[in-house]
């Protein structure tokens, strides 16, 4: 498919669902607009300019079915200082001075449809812990890109069966530069804001034009206070970040759409900014990323679903093997799995159609419980699994656990079809089984396997329903240790749907 010709201008103004893309996305696709917009001579010189690297482990898209013409990329916003240039300073600290972590501050996923001309978005929490973020270890879901792209990557789709299509990724020096290209983006501030932490430091109510650097002050800011006088604390950690994110990016769209592209001018200081600090995978080819801008005639903003991940923060700092873990939120289920499904636009999942009976399953205890593993054995045995006779333990990790679905190679799919008979803070990850069973469940301290509809008694140990949470009470580990009851530092399950608070910026 060749680009079309014509200005950026008036394709952006016809399609505003580019104002709700994350900080990563919008800076991609605001490239991808620039080359359809009759800019294609300078395709060349952009495609040069970009950093290709090889991400193992991409999902090839989709030649036969219904998965044909869609395409699921994972963005993320890079912590890394040590590629940044010689400008750092002591805000978000320097390579130099030892801030050498490379993280995911942005986890987000965009899927496109070019057959229906439909965009979904999904973010992931960079605070989310999971097993296997890491080969073998638990940790963040940030803590992944210190191995490399291919390995956040593999988290995604081992954890949450979400094929991945292509990866591109954008850092603290691409994003300010942007900005600063635009000559600044207005934001309105209904009160004063502060956080110490990201540098965020605005003294007075009203609109404020921001410049690179003040912009990557706001977006990054987890630590937030605000108030006539500072006297009030945000507290939502990373999800308000999020919320905060999706709105600055929205404004940032439309800062990019009102000063024009099709300006020679803007269009070269953009490019410059975008394009020498993106990097993208291998298989991303210049005539694929035009081909998708090109799809999306008459997309409907009003119909762009956008989610955050629903989980349940922990009000304290976490213990994991005795190691603190800071500030974490959990997964919760169903309601991950069906922010997922509605992502995917899966109205019946292909694992939904797999006989319980027909895989095996083993149980181990993580818990340090004389009775919750053999108790959820047999209430799995009871909706109809094929469970293992043997039940096993493992040390517990602390008080307060996920518990994990393990499956072997081959049988991701069985393991999607265990881990949605439970409910509570649960996750997936691939191996190892235990007794060689395609799929092993290590118990953890909140969860529960519901009761099949029509019931009206629970088993005992399945773990009370939960109460507004999405977790039960812990059905092994007193938890006294550490955390005292482990529910009780639970907070709510998150909404995939997140308002934007009354003091968050916003327009002008």
């Amino acid at each position: 498919m060749k680009p079309e010709t014509g200005g950026v201008r008036n394709y952006l103004a016809q399609h505003k669902w580019l104002k709700r893309l994350s900080i990563t996305g919008v800076s991609f696709l605001v490239l991808l607009g620039l080359l359809s917009g009759g800019l294609w001579a300078y395709a060349t010189y952009v495609n040069h300019q970009l950093h290709r690297v090889v991400v193992k482990g991409l999902s090839p898209q989709a030649t036969k079915g219904p998965n044909v013409g869609i395409q699921t990329f994972l963005l993320i916003g890079s912590t890394s200082r040590c590629v940044l240039n010689g400008k750092q300073t002591a805000a978000f600290g320097s390579c130099a001075a030892g801030v050498t972590g490379v993280n995911s501050d942005v986890v987000l996923l965009l899927r496109v449809d070019s057959t229906t001309h439909t965009v979904a978005i999904l973010s992931l929490p960079r605070d989310l812990v999971l097993q296997n973020v890491r080969p073998g270890q638990f940790h963040k879901i940030d803590a992944a890109l210190a191995n490399g792209p291919s390995q956040l990557v593999s988290v995604v789709q081992q954890d949450f069966n979400i094929p991945i299509n292509h990866f591109v990724e954008l850092n603290f020096d691409s994003f300010q530069n942007v900005v600063n290209a635009l000559g600044g983006v207005k934001m309105y501030f209904p009160t004063p804001e502060k956080d110490d932490y990201s540098s965020l430091n605005i003294t007075t109510a009203g609109c404020h034009l921001l410049n690179g650097f003040q912009a990557l002050a706001v977006v990054r800011a987890r630590h937030l206070q605000y108030g006539s006088h500072l006297q009030f604390y945000d507290g939502s950690g990373d999800l308000g970040r999020i919320i905060r994110d999706h709105e600055f990016l929205r404004v940032l769209a439309a800062s990019v759409a009102k000063r024009g592209l099709g300006n020679p001018i803007t269009d070269n200081s953009i490019i410059e900014a975008v394009a020498p600090k993106l990097t993208i995978d291998a298989g991303l080819s210049l005539h694929d990323m035009v081909d998708i801008v090109l799809a999306f005639h008459g997309v409907n903003v009003n119909k762009v679903p956008e989610w955050t991940l629903p989980n349940i923060e922990l009000h304290t700092d976490y213990y994991f093997q005795g190691f603190d873990y800071g500030s974490v939120v959990f997964p919760s289920y169903p309601q991950d799995q069906q922010a997922v499904d509605q992502f995917l636009g899966l109205k019946q999942p292909p694992d939904s159609k797999l006989n319980p009976s027909s895989f095996t399953v083993s149980v181990v205890d993580g818990t340090n419980s004389a009775t919750q593993a053999s108790q959820i054995a047999a209430r799995l045995k009871q909706i109809g699994f094929n469970v293992s006779p043997t039940i096993g333990s493992q040390t517990p990790v602390g008080p307060l656990s996920e518990a994990i679905v393990y499956y072997k190679p081959g049988h991701r799919y069985q393991g999607q079809r265990l881990l949605d008979s439970l409910h509570g803070i649960v996750s997936m990850a691939a191996g190892p089984t235990v007794g060689g069973a395609d799929v092993t469940l290590v118990t953890g301290s909140n969860f529960y396997v519901p009761l099949p509809k029509g019931s009206s008694a629970r088993s005992s140990g399945s773990g009370p329903a939960p109460s507004g949470s999405g977790s039960g009470s812990s059905g092994g580990s007193s938890g006294s240790s550490a955390y005292g009851s482990p529910a009780s530092y639970l907070g709510q399950v998150s909404s995939a749907a997140q308002a934007l608070p009354w003091y968050d910026p916003r327009a002008c």
